[in-house]
């Protein structure tokens, strides 16, 4: 929530660095803009069916609460957006690009396509993120959209050249989508504990005692891990039978064992600012191997 309004940053393409450049009544100017587009966001989800959902943005007064101005985290914002839009520039670019392909591979041209349509529907999505100030389900679903990306992105990677085949028992295909299935389940997880730790720093509690009263939330995110852990050391040895030298296949073990000690050194250390990104970090790179290697391996 560092820029409450999007596209634009306190209505201006380059943001403020004080809150004097701010007027005095901000809070209040960006909390009616937040309503009248969760309004509009609203009549959308209501004509999909989603009248729960819906009444419960336009219910839910907590949402339209403007936080004070954050010089850092407007700035942290802002490169946010930047990065963003120039993902967006480039993958137009790609797509373009991807005409010249429609008769040698029609394919490049449909993944290409879908990717587009994918990263306008994000973008667009961020901004109901902001408008909804950070709803849980939104995180959620935004982060859910962004693997997609990421997925689309590998898919197309591996579509500019006959693909490197990886040979695998019977069985490691299924085992491999297991494993990225239950990651993904353990990331919307670790969104939920996100969640629940937002709310509890927000009773202004010392950071030691974060963990203790996020309660069930993060006991499940926890315990999940190491079923993940288990599913991983089976894929291993599978693998490492018919590919023991395989680059890819020891780069997913070692994000497997840092996306664990970065979520311990959150759980043993009151969850260090700098731990969040990199654990999330690390657990987005563990998928984007994962999706790599389960379109490389070829089952004998």
């Amino acid at each position: 929530m560092g820029c409450p309004d999007w596209p634009k940053c306190f209505g201006s393409w380059v943001p403020p660095t004080s809150v004097d450049e701010l007027p005095a009544d901000y809070k209040e100017k960006n909390a009616q803009i937040r309503d009248q587009k969760n309004r509009k966001f609203a009549r959308y989800l209501k004509a999909f069916g989603f009248e729960s959902t819906a009444n419960a943005i336009l219910n839910d007064k907590s949402i339209l609460v403007e936080t004070d101005f954050n010089v850092i985290k407007t700035w942290i914002e802002y490169v946010n957006r930047i990065v963003g839009v120039t993902i967006g520039f480039l993958i137009t670019a790609v797509f373009v690009m991807s005409f010249s392909f429609i008769k040698k591979n029609q394919s490049w041209f449909w993944i290409a396509l879908a990717t587009l349509l994918t990263v306008i529907i994000q973008g667009w999505f961020g901004s109901i993120v902001v408008s909804t100030n950070l709803t849980s389900w939104t995180i959620t679903l935004h982060m859910l959209l962004a693997f997609v990306l990421i997925g689309l992105l590998i898919w197309l990677y591996e579509q500019r050249a006959p693909p490197k085949q990886i040979q695998a028992g019977k069985y490691a295909r299924w085992i491999l989508a297991g494993c990225i299935l239950f990651l993904i389940v353990q990331v919307l997880l670790g969104t939920e504990v996100r969640a629940a730790i937002d709310r509890v720093a927000g009773l202004m509690l010392p950071r030691e005692s974060w963990i203790s009263e996020v309660g069930n939330d993060f006991l499940i995110h926890r315990s999940f891990s190491w079923v993940l852990v288990l599913l991983h050391a089976v894929l291993f040895y599978r693998l490492y039978k018919t590919s023991p030298n395989n680059a890819l296949l020891v780069a997913l073990v070692l994000l497997i064992l840092l996306t664990l000690i970065t979520g311990m050194g959150m759980a043993y250390f009151a969850v260090p600012a700098f731990l969040q990104p990199v654990h999330l970090l690390v657990a987005t790179v563990t998928f984007g191997i994962q999706f790599l290697l389960f379109l490389r391996l070829k089952t004998n």
